[in-house]
């Protein structure tokens, strides 16, 4: 439409604006400067030998244990993949089959090279063949007394001086460290599901773990080509607590009488990939209930009082009274039409339930609250030390939760936005 030179000059001031632009400073720390820290080991204990895993043992081949040994396998290192039964260990060793035969089908895989692979990936029942793993993970399901026993059946057969990891998203390593003799070589490795495209896990450090093993885990999540963090030990630790606020601001302003496709639109349009509601029938909520059902125990173990928010109770009435326990089950916020290209939709009885006609609403104080909501508990874990620096707040935030891109992270968000 114009001459040469004046093209460019139009070009080089829509650069200029877009360079300048919030957006474009939040991106370039966070992907640039951050992701940089991070990568460099500024988060690992200083000082300490590199390691290169070789051989390591994973406990349980449900979707997290075969998630983590084709990721494993991938990349060279040898892996053993223990269940209950050898049927379950083989079921999970197939999951990297499919994988892999969907890769040479597409012809960015040799049939020699997945050959290969896959005869890196041991199934067993046997505790026995984990002998001389540097490494073990347990992968078990998310009760105590289990990841207990698995612990105790498997260390004694850890390569001297190797360390154990549980893949926990919830339940603090201290704890779990008891069943340990050797808590000081106990630590968390939380991966994110699914394994083989989730680029951030999360290494959480316990009171009793020492420098060493945090290094070590630092670096097999390095090879692993993963984004590592380091956190202390809590409760829910940093990415499932904060997590869990993005649901539960969600299902809160559902209770305050909000529209529900409000909700999840405007979870969108701020830039999370799926909407409060959306999430929660994925993860399951008969699981938050029972998470509930268990942080209640610890409490009154504790002699303290559990008191649930609106938006838990609203969960366990959706449970409990309307029997919806999430998408697995069939029902949650959404219902899971049976036919074949159908898509969910939201419940229809939502609105009657818990619709209220003269509830007023602004769509930006909704953007506002589910991203302010998580914006402020990622501040809460960095001043109660559960993080211990910004670049692991931001990057944390992005690759596991899914707060948006354009923010440049949780507490980027914050810088950005304005303290007060």
């Amino acid at each position: 439409q114009v001459d040469y030179d004046t093209a460019t000059r139009i070009e080089s001031r829509y650069l200029t604006r877009l360079i300048v632009s919030p957006v474009a400073k939040n991106m370039i720390n966070t992907f640039f400067f951050d992701l940089g820290a991070i990568k460099s080991g500024q988060s690992r204990p200083k000082d300490i030998a590199r390691y290169k895993p070789v051989r390591v043992g994973i406990l349980g081949a449900g979707m997290m244990g075969a998630g983590i040994a084709y990721t494993q396998a991938s990349r060279g290192i040898a892996t053993v993949l223990k269940d209950v039964s050898l049927d379950k260990a083989e079921a999970g060793k197939s999951y990297s089959a499919r994988l892999t035969q969907a890769r040479v089908d597409k012809g960015h895989m040799g049939p020699h090279d997945r050959a290969e692979l896959l005869s890196r990936i041991t199934p067993t029942a046997s505790a026995s063949d984990l002998a001389g793993c540097e490494l073990i993970i347990e992968a078990v399901f998310e009760q105590r007394a289990l990841k207990a026993s698995v612990t105790r059946e498997a260390e004694p057969m850890l390569a001297p001086g190797g360390f154990f990891a549980s893949n926990t998203s919830t339940l603090p390593i201290g704890g779990l460290a008891a069943a340990s003799s050797h808590p000081e070589k106990f630590i968390g490795i939380h991966f994110f599901s699914p394994v083989d495209k989730m680029k951030l896990v999360e290494i959480i450090r316990g009171p009793r773990t020492d420098n060493e093993t945090v290094a070590r885990a630092f670096d097999y999540v390095l090879a692993l080509g993963k984004i590592p963090i380091v956190v202390n030990d809590s409760r829910g630790f940093y990415t499932s607590r904060t997590f869990s606020t993005f649901v539960i601001e969600g299902t809160a302003m559902l209770g305050e009488g909000i529209p529900a496709p409000v909700i999840e639109n405007a979870a969108i349009q701020c830039g999370m990939p799926v909407g409060p509601l959306a999430v929660i029938d994925e993860t399951s909520l008969s699981l938050s209930v029972h998470v509930m059902a268990q942080t209640r125990a610890d409490f009154e173990a504790d002699g303290k009082v559990f008191e649930a928010s609106p938006g838990q109770s609203l969960i366990e009435r959706m449970v409990n009274e309307f029997k919806r326990p999430g998408r697995a089950g069939g029902a949650g916020f959404y219902d899971y039409p049976t036919e074949k290209g159908a898509r969910k939709v939201l419940w229809p009885e939502l609105k009657r339930h818990f619709e209220q006609p003269d509830v007023l609403w602004d769509l930006q104080d909704i953007k506002d609250r589910l991203l302010f909501r998580q914006a402020v508990e990622t501040a809460r874990c960095l001043h109660e030390n559960v993080l211990t620096t910004v670049h692991d707040a931001n990057i944390g935030s992005i690759f596991g939760i899914g707060f948006p891109a354009w923010t440049g992270g949780a507490m980027q968000f914050i810088y950005s936005m304005g303290i007060d």
